[in-house]
């Protein structure tokens, strides 16, 4: 609820502060910077969201930030995008998820790779939730096997991060020694820092860079945002919302349970960058104008959400999810 306050005061206008002219419709403005949350599978929402928006001609966001499957997204987007353009950006987030889909449960880091059909996906999932609560990822997987590690090495081309065509992208990881976020932007992201933005550690080793353990970036910085001000003046900052911060229901499985904890644990991080991001504005700072783009718990297509279930089907659902509620923002814009 303190997000959609933020929300509807910073639609509303801050007093004092420059107020940008109208942006002509279809919504394409220069100097667009998107802030792209994670959420496991629910990252396949924003899949669909900027699948949607490369569809509008002149779309061209200078700067892009994210944390855990938001980080795939930016850092698969600015890659593809640097060497291809809109088609280029397309084409590299298309594949990483389906490559997402064809591990089932193994992708995103989540858990070991096991068969992909609905009976053996979920005994084998609930066993490994179970054993996860009881045994720590260096007992269960001492190797340190992470099936994203392979996607990520196979398909996105981090040198191309380092191209002049390449937007300016910013990725979160939380450090374990004092629990502080760590952002490693376009000449340091690389495997390993976008793996530790990824990394839940219940689930998979802390990823080492440089004599420094890191978890998922969720924890700390669910998106970078307030970084995304640093520079040049945006027309517009855009936060994609994978995970819902607010429900109408008290979840009453274990799963659904499970679920709504990390919602808001991984929300928190969310509304504090909300939170310094206002105080900026209201200070008559910057003129960017904030825009929140959220996923709707609630859509019957997708029925319960949960940011653990990867298959292809849901991936695809979450995808047609987040092209209609972002065709539906351009249309507002």
């Amino acid at each position: 609820m303190v997000l959609k306050r933020i929300m509807r005061g910073l639609r509303r206008g801050v007093p004092g502060a420059t107020v940008p002219a109208p942006l002509p419709r279809p919504n394409r403005p220069a100097g667009l910077a998107l802030a792209l949350q994670g959420g496991g599978s629910l990252g396949a929402f924003t899949w669909g969201v900027l699948d949607r928006l490369l569809d509008e001609p002149g779309f061209a966001p200078s700067r892009l930030s994210g944390a855990s499957a938001g980080a795939v997204n930016a850092v698969s987007f600015a890659s593809g995008w640097a060497k291809g353009g809109p088609a280029g950006a397309r084409n590299a987030l298309d594949r990483i998820w389906h490559r997402v889909g064809e591990c089932g449960v193994g992708a995103l880091g989540f858990c070991p790779t096991w068969a992909n059909n609905g009976i053996t996906q979920a005994v084998n999932s609930a066993a490994f939730a179970m054993a996860s609560r009881f045994f720590s990822p260096y007992a269960l997987n001492p190797l340190g096997f992470n099936p994203l590690r392979s996607i990520l090495v196979e398909e996105v081309d981090f040198a191309a991060l380092s191209l002049p065509t390449a937007p300016l992208v910013l990725i979160s990881a939380t450090r374990v020694r004092d629990g502080q976020p760590r952002l490693f932007g376009n000449g340091e992201v690389g495997v390993d820092s976008l793996l530790a933005s990824t990394t839940l550690p219940t689930l998979h080793q802390a990823v080492e860079i440089k004599d420094e353990a890191y978890w998922d970036g969720g924890y700390t910085l669910n998106p970078p945002i307030r970084a995304l001000l640093d520079g040049p003046v945006v027309g517009r900052l855009l936060v994609v919302q994978a995970m819902a911060n607010c429900t109408d229901d008290t979840p009453r499985t274990a799963a659904a349970i499970r679920e709504r904890l990390n919602q808001i644990t991984f929300s928190r991080p969310l509304e504090a960058e909300m939170e310094l991001v206002r105080a900026v504005l209201d200070q008559g700072e910057r003129p960017e104008r904030l825009d929140l783009l959220s996923i709707d718990p609630q859509d019957p297509v997708l029925g319960e959400l949960n940011g653990l279930r990867i298959d292809i089907e849901y991936l695809l659902a979450l995808k047609a999810h987040g092209r209609a509620r972002a065709g539906a923002w351009l249309e507002e814009a």
